[in-house]
C-alpha cells in the first residue's frame, strides 16, 4: 500500500511539474511575449552599440592628442608667418553642347547631352 501511494504521489508531482513547464513555454511563445523579447534585445543591442561608439570616440580623441603632441600640432603658429590670401575662382566659359565631326566627305552634327 505504501508503495502505491509513493508512486501515485511521484506521478502526480511529475504531472504538475510537466504541466507548469509546458504552460510557461506556451506563455513565452505568444506574439506579445515574442514582441517584448525582441524589443528588449533591440534595446540591449542599442546600448552596446552606444557604449562601443563612446569607446571608439574616446580612443580617437586620445590618439589624436598623442599624434598632435608627437607632430607638434598643439604649438601655436609663429607670429611672423602670414596666412595666404583668399583664392579666386577661375572664370569658366560656357561649354559647347554641339559638336561637329567630319568623316571623309560627310559632316555630322550631334548634341552630347541628348539621349541615345
Amino acid at each position: 500500500m505504501f508503495r502505491r501511494t509513493f508512486w501515485f504521489t511521484a506521478g502526480a508531482a511529475a504531472g504538475v511539474w510537466a504541466t507548469t513547464k509546458v504552460n510557461r513555454k506556451i506563455q513565452q511563445l505568444t506574439p506579445e511575449s515574442l514582441a517584448a523579447q525582441a524589443a528588449n534585445k533591440a534595446i540591449e543591442a542599442g546600448h552596446r552599440l552606444k557604449d562601443f561608439a563612446l569607446d571608439v570616440r574616446a580612443g580617437m580623441v586620445q590618439r589624436e592628442a598623442e599624434l598632435g603632441e608627437a607632430l607638434g600640432l598643439d604649438a601655436p603658429p609663429p607670429a611672423d608667418r602670414e596666412l595666404p590670401g583668399p583664392r579666386r575662382r577661375a572664370a569658366l566659359g560656357p561649354t559647347p553642347h554641339k559638336t561637329t565631326t567630319t568623316f571623309s566627305s560627310r559632316t555630322i552634327s550631334y548634341n552630347r547631352n541628348e539621349d541615345h
